[in-house]
């Protein structure tokens, strides 16, 4: 963060309530220099059909028009690009916008210097689209409510489609809460307004923030911010009889609570608070389940089912004791995760099925590592081995289809694998969460 940025983080820590009256002239062509380069090169073109290098050679230009645009307050940004993309492990196709480069580069701008502002507002439950916060954060801190706290319910709820939800009117008595600079509002209102081009034809935006732009994720934030972290925060946990908690990761969400009463009371209200600000809850994803140390302990008595599980960001939370017999909470990757892991691994396989050993080793090991990077937390590694196994038998049949001669049998693999190893499964994160994370 730049010394401007901190000064700006700095005054509203310590005044919550002040409106931001001048935040434009923080968006300068270094700024906007800076969001371009952070951009992959190999980023898809919006509507007008500019890659990213011709941006860059054009920087000079078109920086200097955009920025006296957005002064004036005459930036209208171009109609974003929609394309349909497969929802994993489903047939059916989700949404996602593509605004052009020039345009993503100054959201990404504006969403820098707002961060600056709402970092120092949002409350530490929530994760996922904040500098320094990640889905590891929020399965750590989780691990510690759920071991270390009074909990005995959780509630498990998923929001439907949130970036097509946002109400825009609520939006702006949102962000008019810190932001009173008029030029900033103007790209915000336009951004929220601009059309989505789809089949040649420009859709009217009514509702919602097209998900694909910088500027989408931290709108979604500050949405939520006063929609369901403010509100349970100021308003439920005070009238609450037990402990209660609530880690967010943009749209999914768990809420823990010491008493059933207060889960039940929680859950019948939930639906109301989403409803006055256009929002629903996913009804497949949302339940309340009996978790804990008294959920597990019930458990073991005669006729009692197992504990049910949690799912949360791809992993499987269920119940169970340490060694010494002490409650502890295991993960695991999901079900359907890991199916659509090893269903992905496949098919790049195939692919690749007439490249060279080393390639093929190389290709392996990179989507090996990736996997191992998310999902190689404390208590996983079993999930991780199967991956490894699973490579391990689909890459030696797949090298002896290479061949009508023999097959390559396991002391042949063996060979191939002292020349050419894959990466082997590896744990490099911990159950416990970092101090600054942790929810009191």
């Amino acid at each position: 963060m730049t010394t401007a940025l901190e000064r700006i983080a700095d005054k509203a820590r310590r005044e919550p309530t002040l409106q931001f009256t001048s935040l434009a002239h923080h968006l300068t062509p270094e700024r906007l220099w800076q969001a371009l380069h952070h951009m992959q090169t190999s980023t898809a073109p919006g509507v007008d059909g500019v890659p990213h290098d011709e941006a860059v050679d054009t920087f000079p230009q078109w920086s200097r028009e955009v920025l006296n645009a957005v002064h004036r307050k005459g930036y209208h940004p171009p109609p974003v690009r929609r394309v349909w993309i497969p929802k994993p492990g489903k047939a059916a196709k989700r949404p996602l916008g593509v605004p052009t480069i020039v345009d993503r580069t100054l959201q990404r701008s504006v969403a820098e210097v707002l961060s600056a502002i709402y970092e120092q507002d949002f409350l530490p439950v929530s994760f996922g689209g904040r500098p320094g916060r990640g889905a590891h954060h929020a399965l750590a801190t989780l691990h510690h409510i759920l071991v270390n706290k009074r909990v005995n319910w959780v509630l498990e709820a998923d929001l439907k489609n949130v970036f097509g939800s946002l109400d825009h009117a609520w939006m702006m008595q949102f962000v008019e809460q810190r932001v009173g600079d008029p030029r900033v509002l103007s790209l915000i209102r336009r951004w929220l307004k601009v059309g989505v081009l789809e089949a040649g034809e420009i859709q009217p935006s009514l509702r919602g923030t097209p998900q694909g732009g910088s500027i989408s994720v931290l709108l979604s934030n500050v949405y939520l911010h006063y929609v369901l972290d403010l509100w349970f925060q100021k308003a439920i946990k005070p009238r609450l009889e037990g402990e209660a908690y609530l880690v967010r990761y943009v749209d999914d969400f768990v809420v823990c609570f010491e008493h059933q009463r207060d889960a039940e009371r929680f859950q019948a209200v939930l639906s109301q608070r989403l409803n006055k600000f256009g929002l629903d809850l996913e009804p497949t994803k949302t339940r309340l389940i009996a978790f804990g140390p008294r959920a597990l302990q019930e458990a073991q008595q005669p006729g009692r089912k197992k504990p049910e599980t949690l799912y949360f960001l791809g992993f499987t939370h269920y119940c169970t004791r340490t060694r010494h017999g002490a409650f502890q909470v295991g993960r695991k990757t999901e079900k359907s995760r890991l199916k659509r892991t090893l269903q992905h691994l496949h098919s790049v396989m195939r692919q690749i099925l007439h490249d060279p050993v080393e390639d093929q080793s190389r290709r392996i090991n990179e989507l090996l590592r990736g996997h191992y990077a998310y999902f190689g937390m404390a208590g996983n590694y079993r999930s991780l081995k199967q991956v490894y196994r699973v490579v391990l038998r689909y890459w030696r049949r797949m090298l002896s289809r290479r061949s009508q001669k023999s097959p390559v049998t396991w002391e042949a693999l063996l060979r191939i694998l002292q020349r050419f190893p894959l990466k082997r499964p590896k744990l490099s994160l911990p159950y416990v969460a970092l101090p600054q994370y942790i929810i009191l």
